[in-house]
């Protein structure tokens, strides 16, 4: 009944591209949850869901597939079991993985005919929308706020990619308010969760987006302070897995750390210094402590209790990294562990570490709960824009299938206005953008192939580069012309391997007109090729970068959304007024004031959705 009924609501050829589709959903959150259910429900042949998480308590308000006996469970495995009780004969593949694993390449990407966004972070979805470009196969980006959503359709070479507009930088704090002067709880969280976390566990603090280690005279002196540091950090990581690590660790950051700090009494006139936390004495009065239960999440553990978790939860983390260091591999980098929201052992570390230091600051604790929302960033999801975010989704994929780029839209949700969904076409790719302005082919490579190689034998001699370039990996440059001593190393030492990614920059001056970007996908051969070159590839047109024009001032519109008085309407992460290949008509007549803004109100009929009786 319901196939016949999408039958005559969408038409036999349409019923026939959605049966014998296989789509790609990425992440089963908020989001995803709808959107598998919508993907099911309208007959997808095959639908494929990949989830790297496991059910938390907290997302039972608006995860809808997902029950209390779910919890602990991962994500995809259990959206993939109930969703076929909506249609049985749904062909589901779940992966309780990471898409950004190695094993998800390009060719694997490229089985699919589309692939849907349903992710809350930005690294898994640039990386996302990056596969896909290199691919070739569409993808519809997806996202909410509150009561704001957004749905894009991005199509290699016709649109926008995701990283054709910047986002939001997120909010940093100054390195030394972290580390010496905190006075608020969310000070006491970055630094457990930026700082002290990546420095016992993982990469250098420099990599922490929260910090701001810019080199200024307020934080000059604390980083000189870290860079001192850093040799005590690591004679304290050498301790890992012993009975004295979590001591170690305790005494260095709140007793010999904390009396530092109390002995620059210059610093404590106008405030109360703080106060050194004394490891024996906590350890005594938390004898008799049991590790507060989930059922806590939402209120404030006593100091004892926090001390309980902060060692157990370190003596967790210490157990998993070195169980990762014994699986590591000889060509495999070194294991690291970092903060999760969704992560129990980080979660308890930060949440415990963060309210003992803020005792120590006189600042007011947090709770586990609040911890997670404050270090993940986390905006209060609203169930129903989920739902109406992936009913868009679909709407704008049936486009896809029928080849119909031109009639696909950027949609929002807005809780504001004279209507709550509202459009706006396509715009083509940004012609200076990293990710979909270059030219992409791939790379066939020996396993004993050098960096030699590559540069002297294909870049400069089958391709005509000049020594004005750099070949650049996700990990940085491996290659430029200061760098030559790089030219005998094996690919495979400098980290490029099968299924890598390289990129080759043309540094000439502008005005020698130099090419675009190239990305090179790397598959590496089994074994010596007798009959072609060390590293070989497929004749690539590399154009040359375009010229950058200029906008004149007068044509900069700002675009709102669609009524007067609210401001402008932005796309995610956007700070500026739309410029450049986007210039918004002006309705004469038309502008009203918000503030000292001059916004101009587009009336675009052609953008609006309509739903019929």
């Amino acid at each position: 009944m319901r196939a016949s009924t999408i039958k005559r609501s969408l038409g036999v050829d349409l019923t026939t591209k959605i049966k014998e589709s296989r789509v790609l959903l990425v992440g089963a959150g908020g989001i995803g949850c709808e959107l598998l259910k919508n993907l099911v429900l309208t007959g997808f042949g095959e639908v494929h869901i990949i989830d790297l998480d496991t059910i938390d308590l907290s997302n039972l308000n608006r995860q809808f597939l997902f029950r209390h006996e779910h919890i602990k469970k991962p994500k995809a495995l259990v959206a993939k079991e109930v969703a076929h009780n909506f249609q049985p004969g749904a062909k589901l593949v779940a992966y309780h993985a990471n898409i950004m694993d190695r094993q998800f390449n390009v060719g694997w990407f490229q089985k699919f005919h589309i692939v849907f966004n349903a992710l809350d972070n930005l690294a898994a979805r640039r990386h996302v929308n990056r596969m896909c470009l290199a691919a070739g196969v569409p993808l519809i980006e997806s996202g909410t706020t509150g009561f704001n959503g957004q749905v894009q359709v991005i199509t290699k070479g016709e649109t926008e990619c995701y990283d054709c507009n910047p986002k939001a930088t997120p909010t940093t704090f100054p390195i030394c308010t972290i580390r010496t002067t905190p006075s608020q709880p969310i000070h006491c969280i970055v630094w457990a969760k930026s700082y002290l976390l990546p420095q016992l566990f993982g990469e250098s603090e420099d990599e922490a987006a929260e910090l701001d280690m810019t080199e200024n005279a307020e934080n000059a002196d604390e980083i000189a302070n870290l860079k001192k540091e850093a040799a005590t950090l690591k004679e304290i990581r050498e301790s890992m897995g012993s009975d004295e690590f979590s001591r170690n660790v305790f005494k260095k950051v709140f007793e010999s750390d904390i009396q530092r700090l109390r002995d620059l009494e210059d610093m404590w006139t106008e405030r109360e210094a703080p106060k050194v936390l004394v490891y024996d004495e906590l350890d005594q009065s938390s004898a008799s402590t049991k590790l507060p239960n989930s059922s806590g999440d939402r209120r404030e553990w006593s100091m004892e209790e926090n001390f309980v978790v902060f060692k157990d939860s370190l003596d967790r983390l210490s157990k998993r990294l070195k169980d990762l260091q014994a699986k590591k591999l000889t060509d495999d980098s070194e294991p690291s562990l970092s903060f999760d929201k969704d992560d129990e052992d980080t979660l308890d570390f930060v949440t415990a570490t963060a309210n003992l230091r803020a005792d120590t600051f006189h600042i007011g604790i947090t709770s586990k709960f609040d911890t997670k929302q404050m270090a993940g960033n986390i905006i209060p999801a609203i169930a129903t824009t989920n739902a109406m975010t992936a009913s868009l989704c679909v709407l704008q994929s049936f486009k896809v299938l029928q080849d119909d780029i031109s009639r696909a839209k950027m949609v929002f949700l807005e809780r504001s206005g004279a209507r709550a969904i509202n459009s706006e076409g396509l715009r083509p790719p940004q012609a200076y953008c990293d990710v979909c302005s270059v030219v992409r082919g791939g790379l066939s490579v020996d396993p004993s192939a050098t960096l030699e190689d590559l540069v002297v034998g294909v870049l400069q001699e089958q391709l005509g580069y000049t020594n004005e370039m750099s070949v650049r990996t996700d990990e940085g440059i491996v290659y430029d012309p200061e760098m030559e001593d790089n030219l005998p190393k094996k690919l495979s030492e400098l980290g490029i391997k099968n299924d890598s990614f390289l990129t080759v920059v043309d540094d000439d001056d502008l005005e020698k007109d130099p090419r675009v970007n190239v990305e090179f996908w790397v598959v590496e051969r089994t074994k010596p090729s007798e009959n072609s070159k060390p590293v070989t590839l497929k004749t690539v047109d590399i154009p040359r970068r375009p010229k950058k024009s200029v906008v004149p001032e007068a044509d900069v519109v700002n675009v709102t959304n669609g009524t007067a008085g609210n401001g402008k309407r932005k796309r995610e992460g956007e700070d500026e007024p739309l410029t450049n290949g986007h210039i918004a008509k002006k309705v004469a007549g038309e502008s009203a004031q918000n503030g000292d803004e001059d916004v101009i109100v587009i009336k675009d009929d052609e953008g609006a959705i309509l739903i019929d009786d």
